[in-house]
């Protein structure tokens, strides 16, 4: 996945919302959002599961824990792969636990390169792995990470500069975009995220030789008292042509 937009405690009644593109080859298999995934445990979670290697892009539980992860194009080959370690921290209670457990997985596994996001009501952070990790907690607001970074913060990778730069511009083009307006609800910025995600305009939408954008997500956690009530919706394609549906499976 190569484009995460998040909404964190923007709106009172859903502190995370999420829209996001997965990039991807395009013969690579996968799986639409359910909640069966491999080597989880513990809380109920709903994701989309890759076919190869068995894990996840971006998912969240009954707990209220959100997890998503983007490449991070750096010169960093990882013999486990990244989508197991969503898989992993979906199976746990908080962003807090999910943090600590991917300091330990870094710790003793290799993995590629990547942007890893966890979120839950009270705290949302930014891990990025490149054979080091740095975390950085979000402050309340909207964020856009992509393979190159995030809120601005960018750097340039060495075997793709230019197109590195242009993603970077892309982001903070979709990032201005996506600001809420005055008075907007979750309901009505799900909307405008999800016309986003297949807007050409944006350059998020990728179409390539034998790659591109194969799915996007819109996912809407409401916190109603102790109860988290998930909405999700899907594209399993790119979304400038395949409509986003509700997803049935739930909590």
């Amino acid at each position: 996945m190569c484009t995460l937009v998040f909404a964190w405690q923007v709106f009172p009644d859903s502190p995370i919302v999420a829209a996001a593109n997965r990039d991807e080859a395009l013969g690579r298999p996968s799986e639409p959002p359910s909640q069966y995934l491999d080597g989880v445990t513990g809380p109920t979670a709903i994701a989309p599961r890759d076919s190869t290697a068995g894990g996840t892009w971006i998912g969240y539980n009954e707990a209220g824990l959100f997890v998503a992860i983007t490449n991070r194009w750096v010169d960093r080959e990882g013999e486990r792969s990244r989508g197991q370690l969503v898989a992993d921290c979906l199976g746990l209670q908080s962003a807090s636990e999910a943090l600590d457990h991917v300091r330990e997985s870094t710790a003793t596994d290799a993995y590629a390169g990547f942007n890893l996001v966890v979120a839950d009501p009270d705290r949302a952070a930014l891990l990025e792995w490149d054979g080091d990790l740095a975390v950085t907690d979000f402050d309340p607001g909207v964020h856009v990470i992509v393979n190159v970074g995030a809120d601005g913060d960018f750097f340039e990778p060495a075997a793709r500069p230019e197109v590195g730069r242009q993603q970077a511009d892309n982001a903070e083009t979709l990032r201005t975009a996506l600001k809420p307006k005055d008075r907007e609800t979750a309901d009505q910025w799900v909307d405008r995220a999800g016309d986003a995600l297949g807007n050409h305009e944006y350059g998020v939408c990728v179409h390539g030789d034998g790659f591109g954008t194969r799915s996007a997500s819109l996912i809407q956690l409401i916190q109603k008292e102790d109860k988290i009530v998930d909405r999700y919706w899907f594209a399993d394609g790119p979304p400038c042509r395949t409509s986003l549906k509700r997803v049935t499976e739930s909590l």
